[in-house]
């Protein structure tokens, strides 16, 4: 393999090169003249959150370094970007280079055929390879192959609270659900929103909540089970008590009026400004509030772990979580198109880009000292607790795409008061069969 083009240095040489070579042709073309190399770039980093500004920054800056490179670049808003990437992979239609999340969809578009392996890019780069945190690379690794580098650490399930509410209510920051439902019956006496949530897309209940409710009360070894279907099923008693914890927590009133009809960015920023004391939420809120939040607010937030569950068989010391995201390389990006992609992937999660990430807020799974002084008060304290817990599963970094948007819709019903812990759970084991069904048939 050739090495990337990823300096200016680098690329004033190549057009050197091509400049002397055609000065000794008579093909009348302008001397010194080349034809752009052109690659298409999709990724949702479109918002004011730091790690956004910073992810944008860094393709900018590619761009101008590699002015032989043309990129043609595509934004999408968070909330639809997924389903945007699982259109294009139906359709076989997918960007030279797009972000892509670890799990289910690196597996997926794997064993289809759809994304190629970095395996050669990682070589090139031996210590950028070895500098990332055990398991990383392996969960974007495939038959052997590695399709992508992590460009984050995401904790899915951080319980936040406003030290300034507690503290004037005295209360108590809640370790088990007793304690959390009892906090919760004190809020709504005073007239204060227990929890924020906004889950207008349906993902927040399940991945930020969800996910780690459940693997407290049913352990990760059933999870594992169950995605695999080799000896338990959805429908089991275990699964349907953690959705009727899941309800127990709306019947309790423990979210804010409105909560189905706001995003995660409209949540994470009422909470902040204080008008609900807790909320439980991803890493990625941190680099939303440390754009938008002042420094007063964040110095109120703190974080911790969810409660423990009654009787629960998981480990309550957890966070759920994931790798996080990565930059796929489509299969039909070849010869000079992929020498320019995996340039770009590597300036978007090299070791320059981690230490950047790091300090926009954001969480890596890379070997890097984090300066304090570069981030907030909240990111230093979140910091330290990812370091001091284990991660368990996100559901939909495991289920299908399909799958998860059942558990999701589900979800909503059950926190809406329209279905029941057992309808959710049956329409959910039909949905992971019905999606498991091509691959045995294969």
């Amino acid at each position: 393999m050739k090495k990337p083009i990823v300096s200016v240095g680098i690329g004033v040489i190549l057009l050197a090169v091509l400049a002397a070579c055609g000065t000794n042709n008579d093909e009348g073309k302008e001397a010194g003249a080349e034809e752009k190399t052109q690659i298409t770039l999709w990724h949702n980093f479109n918002g004011n959150d730091l790690r956004s500004l910073a992810m944008r920054s860094l393709i900018e800056t590619f761009q101008i370094n590699n002015p032989q490179i043309e990129l043609k670049v595509e934004k999408f808003v968070s909330d639809g970007y997924r389903a945007k990437v699982m259109e294009a992979a139906k359709a076989d239609n997918l960007p030279d280079v797009f972000v892509m999340w670890s799990g289910s969809m690196t597996s997926d578009f794997a064993q289809a055929g759809l994304i190629q392996p970095i395996n050669e890019l990682l070589g090139e780069y031996p210590e950028w390879r070895d500098g990332f945190m055990p398991g990383s690379l392996e969960a974007f690794t495939e038959g052997g192959n590695t399709y992508s580098a992590p460009m984050g650490l995401t904790p899915t399930s951080i319980l936040y609270y406003n030290k300034s509410i507690f503290l004037e209510q005295k209360l108590t920051v809640p370790q088990t659900w007793e304690q959390l439902l009892d906090v919760i019956r004190k809020l709504n006496d005073k007239g204060i929103a227990p929890i924020a949530l906004g889950n207008k897309a349906g993902w927040v209940a399940q991945s930020s909540i969800f996910s780690s409710l459940a693997d407290r009360v049913t352990g990760t070894d059933w999870f594992m089970k169950a995605i695999a279907q080799e000896g338990a099923a959805y429908t089991d008693r275990v699964f349907v008590d953690a959705l009727t914890y899941m309800q127990e927590l709306a019947e309790a009133g423990a979210f804010q009026k409105g909560y189905a009809n706001m995003d995660n960015l409209e949540m994470e920023l009422l909470f902040a400004r204080g008008e609900a004391a807790m909320m439980i939420d991803g890493g990625w809120a941190l680099t939303n509030m440390a754009a938008n939040a002042t420094n007063e607010e964040l110095r109120r937030i703190g974080a911790t772990v969810l409660p423990s569950m009654p009787e629960g068989l998981g480990n309550s010391r957890s966070v759920s979580g994931v790798t996080g995201i990565g930059m796929g390389l489509s299969s039909k990006a070849q010869d000079e198109r992929k020498e320019a992609a995996l340039a770009l992937i590597y300036a978007m999660s090299g070791p320059e880009a981690q230490r950047k990430t790091l300090e926009s807020n954001q969480l890596v799974s890379y070997k890097i000292d984090l300066d304090r002084n570069k981030v907030s008060s909240i990111f230093a304290e979140v910091y330290e607790l990812v370091t001091s817990v284990d991660f368990t599963p996100v559901y939909d970094v495991y289920l299908s795409s399909e799958t998860a948007e059942v558990l999701n819709e589900g979800l909503k019903k059950l926190l809406a008061g329209t279905a029941e812990p057992e309808e959710v759970a049956a329409s959910l084991q039909e949905a992971h069969v019905r999606s498991a069904e091509p691959a045995r048939s294969e």
